[in-house]
């Protein structure tokens, strides 16, 4: 199976357009970019809680740790949002204010949240209705972590954010762009 696509700031620009023109906008968009600035996995945006955004005073925490129940491998891991992700959460939580902070951070028809597998086949359909070809719900996690080595960050920060513990696991994540490498060999 070919990896999922990864997207430049200009096609996440088209898919973020795309959602204005839908229903639960705001919602959809936070989910979107949790993956694609957080580098969540779609399960973990699914898994999120108010309390896992949220400081004893109501403000957006910088990081927080997710329970390994909310994580891939039955893991805890770290997870930081960086000021514009806290500022569109911030927006979120502010319109969608929340019975209790244990209760899931996005809502659905059904009072219990999101399945993984649900919003998995939701974001792919916003790629798609966008026309970004080959992109999936894993496309955000890919998108940031490359944007992130296109800049310099080390492998060793890359892991931690990913949540990997195997250097080639990230390796993986990170597309090799052209231009990248000619600006690299001008180094010399």
């Amino acid at each position: 199976m070919a990896q999922a696509a990864t997207l430049d700031t200009q096609q996440l620009q088209r898919v973020l357009d795309y959602l204005k023109t839908r229903r639960h906008y705001q919602r959809n968009r936070v989910m979107l970019l949790l993956t694609h600035w957080s580098m969540l996995r779609v399960g973990e945006v699914a898994a999120l809680r108010y309390c896992d955004v949220l400081d004893s005073n109501g403000q957006i925490l910088s990081e927080t740790v997710l329970a390994a129940t909310q994580t891939k491998g039955e893991k805890s891991r770290r997870i930081w949002f960086n000021e514009r992700m806290r500022a569109e959460l911030a927006a979120y939580v502010a319109a969608h204010k929340p019975k209790h902070k244990a209760q899931k951070l996005f809502y659905t028809q059904r009072s219990e949240g999101f399945t993984a597998n649900t919003l998995t086949h939701i974001i792919n359909s916003f790629y798609q209705k966008a026309g970004i070809a080959n992109a999936s719900s894993h496309s955000g996690r890919r998108s940031g972590l490359t944007a992130l080595a296109d800049k310099g960050v080390s492998v060793r920060v890359l892991m931690a954010i990913a949540g990997h513990s195997q250097l080639a696991t990230t390796q993986r994540y990170i597309d090799l762009r052209p231009s990248v490498v000619k600006a690299a060999v001008e180094l010399v």
